[in-house]
């Protein structure tokens, strides 16, 4: 379906999953998921995107690998981070994606980057056009896991099987930065990452790979 709560289906370790959409339905409305084109490439997202205890090590991990991440609060994750599939009018869906960037602006003085990601992953294909329409990529995701409960965090080894076994070439990853388990082991998983053969990309560079 195309409409409602994004899903995947992991069938294989090692291959994309496969989504309630296609790569191609998403294309259409400048929107993205995973695309393998046989290149081991990650690109890493974080939601919760603001500053909190954990952003130093995040921060240091990527640094030391090189490794561009896109935060969504810099990319734009809504203001009040609704259900957006139960806006129906341009003014009310512009309305939450505007405030972020009004509010990025007169902290910054910079222009916020035209990346969106539904608040959970909830949609319709109005909303899909919606954010094109103001000029914008929507990314969902290609791996994730729950990592967003800060009371209760998955431990090290819950967080490598998870994200070992089921990366595959053009993920999408999402992670939270408020998750204390990332922070402790981002460096050694982005070590284990390239150890693996990948290297890591921005949604630049994929809004450019997949521009033909």
């Amino acid at each position: 379906s195309s409409e409602g709560n994004w899903g995947l289906s992991f069938q294989t370790d090692g291959d994309p999953p496969v989504g309630n959409a296609t790569f191609d339905e998403l294309k259409k409305f400048d929107a993205f998921y995973a695309q393998d084109t046989g290149e081991k490439v990650i690109y890493l997202t974080f939601d919760a995107g603001y500053e909190n205890g954990n952003t130093p090590a995040i921060l240091e991990a990527l640094t030391k690998h090189q490794a561009p991440a896109t935060f969504f609060a810099i990319g734009n994750h809504t203001w009040h981070h609704k259900d957006m599939s139960q806006i129906s009018t341009m003014e009310s869906f512009s309305e939450e994606i505007q405030t972020v960037e009004k509010l990025y602006r007169q902290i910054t003085g910079q222009e916020i980057s035209r990346f969106y990601r539904p608040p959970q992953g909830k949609y319709s294909e109005a909303n899909l056009k919606m954010a094109q329409d103001l000029g914008y990529h929507t990314f969902f995701w290609s791996l994730a896991y729950v990592d967003w409960y800060q009371d209760s965090q998955p431990s090290h080894e819950e967080t490598f099987e998870k994200l070992l076994g089921r990366i595959h070439p053009g993920a999408i990853v999402l992670l939270h930065s408020t998750s204390s388990t990332n922070a402790e082991i981002l460096d050694e998983l982005l070590t284990k990452w390239e150890e693996m053969g990948y290297h890591f990309a921005s949604l630049d560079d994929l809004i450019k790979a997949t521009a033909s």
